[in-house]
């Protein structure tokens, strides 16, 4: 590990406002704000907000600045990626903002049942080739709706039409109740807040001409199970090679 990382690693163990419960140390002991994130960390009882996979934790610094009235906590399994958010929301005193390193799989391990309220999935890896991946499959769905609460809603924000259209086809075909679809987010035609929040990855794809489609539904498993969606996606015109790089 490079002395860079180690240094971010070193700084956020200084941060009152970071976690970090990767699956070893989850083994050895159970995490002690499950339940209890209210109470014994923001201390109110505003709605808590997830953003999965918050790379540097833009997103999650960005929407705690829009939203004082609620509290949101950025999770993602790599620790060097966290410090960028987890060192801005430190030196700007946010009491809202909290960030969690630990993996995804994990969720319920962290978070008790109806304690969730809204979950953002910004960015993911479309993960092609692999459904039981992808973060809007129906695994991690069910995985969602253990620890949201009852009408609790997901946001999903990609650069990716494969992934889009899959989680699309996902959410009609189960019935899924769309509060929100658009596949260009900065058409012009839709107005809400968070177009004003951009991360630098974000800036670079629609610097390059790709469109931004958000999907925002409240999921709700079905009587007889989900179903995955039996359909040809076309694959992305570009290749994904990890979060933080893409070409076309």
């Amino acid at each position: 590990m490079g002395k860079n990382k180690l240094a971010k690693f070193a700084e956020m163990e200084t941060f009152p406002h970071v976690l970090q419960y990767p699956f070893a140390r989850l083994q050895q002991e159970a995490f002690p704000l499950r339940g209890r994130w209210r109470e014994d960390f923001f201390h109110n009882d505003r709605p808590i907000v997830l953003e999965l996979g918050c790379g540097k934790g833009e997103y999650t610094v960005g929407l705690g600045e829009l939203y004082p009235e609620k509290n949101f906590i950025g999770v993602d399994v790599k620790g060097a990626r966290i410090w960028t958010g987890a060192k801005a929301s430190h030196e700007a005193g946010m009491t809202n903002v909290a960030f969690l390193r630990g993996e995804i799989e994990s969720l319920t391990s962290f978070f008790a049942p109806g304690e969730v309220d809204e979950i953002w999935i910004t960015f993911p890896d479309p993960q092609m080739k692999k459904v039981t991946k992808r973060l809007t499959s129906s695994r991690f769905i069910r995985r969602y709706l253990e620890v949201l609460r009852p009408g609790g809603s997901i946001h999903l924000k990609t650069d990716s039409p494969f992934l889009y259209t899959y989680t699309k086809a996902f959410v009609e075909l189960n019935h899924q109740e769309i509060l929100t679809d658009t596949a260009d987010l900065y058409d012009g035609a839709f107005e809400d807040k968070i177009l004003g929040i951009k991360t630098y990855y974000e800036r670079q794809w629609l610097s390059r001409g790709l469109t931004i489609k958000y999907l925002h539904f409240v999921p709700k498993e079905p009587a007889g199970g989900f179903v995955e969606p039996d359909i040809e996606i076309e694959p992305d015109s570009y290749r994904s090679f990890s979060r933080s790089r893409r070409v076309q």
